[in-house]
């Protein structure tokens, strides 16, 4: 075995490699983007040629990876907790049609929303889509599961969910690797179409499947190394930790609990292993990251026992747990000593000092001013910051894509001027149908692609469609007269205020395209055309 430090997100990419992976398909999201950036650059992935190339959303991401399934091959799919709503079809009919090559769909939460919008909890959508759930405590364990996962999902033909959150995605740990990785599967055609071909007479019969594994699941979740029961000398409390909230409980006892402990790190639940901790201790804490998930079930097993958590107000229903508030919950004391200090000032957020986006929304506030009452709908970006001082020129903010989709809607209900502004990667990932109903109707609507030529927001990756756009808005029967491209830079703000101006003008559908790269991206490649 070699000893190596890593990030959860990189001890996940590179359990996978070692685990015989073929493929990872991924849209870039905080906090998973580091895992599929881990294989482009890890040189075994390099010499065994491992599909990594970002895909266009999380949608067609998942569809490939079955695909990839489908020829008998291992695929890992890459995303946040919201990119998960974005390919729920594919992933809740996976359940339906199976896998033949293991599949794992790596999910990483982000409770308190350090960069989302909402704190969703993945697990859900497992339990929704009657498959098993992995959930790492430890970096360790998010290495060692990859393989067990793996091996698990070809063995139950099923794809395993495996549900991390920020702090075990972005901390480091000492992680012991296997010396030796497993081959790839080889090639084989042994997907049967009855079940991948999802008619109702196939759907039907594959539901009563599925559904009647569900107890055989439950009986490996219980059997599972991953969840472990510890007893404790003091029956008056049991606890039961799930992922890296078990992390937690164990920093609080460093020389260990006197309390009963049930770990959870495989779902479905295991039942007979909640109603043994019940049944052994008079009260119970439950302690996960992110929403009671568990809570709301142990509470259907509990009866009448006296169950704590975050639906009584034990722990916090929102945000990140942490040690000191674990211990709380446990009437200990805590030695947090990380008060604010109050000679260091707050520092907001802000738009890149010569970032494009800050030249487009500078133009577009002073067009808008000569208007009454303008909606400027915005979208998923690092230029979403444009809502912040100083120049407050965004009214929404919904999710990926939104921005045409509600600008049109806005439209039709009367009203004018209504502005959409979407990113170049946005744009791909799920703006281009907005922009063809939007065509399709002629909506008044005008729509600013701004083009940084890179996913800015996560740190850079390449955008599917560079040096597309323009072709993509003809394809979707853009009129070429109302499709504009300018250059963002002060010097060119009479022209780009010129042409923002005509198209708001226009009572129809039209894009303005404003192209510069991005700032860090071109130091970036500064810095590299200046190495070599």
């Amino acid at each position: 075995m070699t000893k190596k430090l890593l990030l959860g997100d990189e001890a996940i990419a590179l359990g996978a490699i070692h685990a015989g992976l073929s493929g990872v398909y991924a849209y870039p999201g905080t906090p998973s983007t580091e895992i599929t950036e881990f294989i482009q650059g890890n040189q075994l992935a390099r010499e065994r040629s491992i599909h990594s190339r970002w895909s266009t959303n999380e949608k067609t991401a998942m569809e490939a990876a079955l695909g990839m399934s489908f020829m008998g091959k291992r695929a890992l799919v890459c995303m946040k907790h919201v990119g998960l709503n974005v390919c729920a079809d594919p992933f809740v009919n996976s359940g339906m049609t199976g896998v033949n090559g293991g599949v794992i769909v790596l999910v990483a939460d982000d409770p308190s929303m350090h960069s989302s919008q909402d704190e969703q909890d993945s697990r859900f959508y497992g339990k929704f889509a009657l498959i098993p759930t992995f959930e790492p405590s430890n970096q360790q364990e998010a290495y060692d599961m990859m393989s067990v996962a793996f091996d698990y999902s070809e063995r139950i033909k099923l794809p395993v969910l495996m549900r991390v959150t920020t702090r075990m995605a972005h901390s480091r740990a000492v992680v012991q690797c296997a010396d030796v990785p497993r081959q790839q599967n080889d090639l084989n055609y042994n997907a049967e179409a009855k079940n991948w071909v999802l008619l109702p007479a196939n759907a039907r019969r594959r539901n009563d499947v599925v559904t009647a594994q569900q107890a055989q699941l439950e009986q490996d979740a219980a059997a599972s190394p991953y969840n472990i029961y510890k007893d404790g000398e003091d029956k008056s409390l049991g606890i039961l930790a799930s992922g890296i909230g078990y992390n937690y409980v164990s920093e609080c006892f460093p020389k260990g609990s006197p309390y009963p402990i049930l770990k959870i790190s495989q779902y479905p639940l295991p039942k007979q292993l909640v109603r043994r901790l019940m049944d052994e201790c008079q009260q119970v804490l439950i302690v996960e990251e992110g929403q009671p998930f568990i809570e709301d079930m142990v509470r259907g097993v509990a009866d009448l026992k006296t169950v704590h958590g975050k639906l009584d107000g034990t722990l916090p229903r929102t945000g990140e747990l942490n040690p000191d508030i674990v211990k709380k919950a446990l009437d200990m004391e805590t030695d947090q000593c990380f008060d604010p200090c109050a000679d260091v000032a707050p520092r907001p957020p802000a738009l890149c000092q010569g970032c494009g986006h800050r030249d487009v929304y500078a133009a577009l506030n002073e067009v808008l001013r000569e208007y009454d009452n303008p909606r400027v709908f915005g979208d998923i970006g690092c230029y979403t910051l444009g809502f912040l001082p100083p120049f407050h020129a965004i009214h929404s903010c919904v999710d990926m894509g939104a921005s045409i989709t509600m600008a049109k809607g806005a439209a039709d209900a009367g009203q004018w001027p209504a502005v959409a502004i979407i990113g170049d990667s946005t744009f791909t990932h799920s703006g281009m149908t907005g922009l063809l109903d939007a065509i399709n109707e002629n909506a008044d609507i005008t729509v600013i692609i701004s083009d940084n030529l890179t996913t800015g927001m996560t740190g850079g990756q390449d955008s599917a469609g560079t040096n597309k756009f323009e072709a993509i808005c003809r394809g979707l029967g853009l009129s070429e007269e109302h499709l504009k491209v300018v250059v963002p830079l002060p010097k060119n703000m009479p022209e780009i205020t010129q042409a923002i101006r005509d198209e708001i003008n226009y009572h129809g559908t039209s894009v303005i395209i404003p192209r510069r790269e991005c700032m860090q991206t071109l130091q970036r490649h500064l810095k590299q055309k200046k190495a070599k």
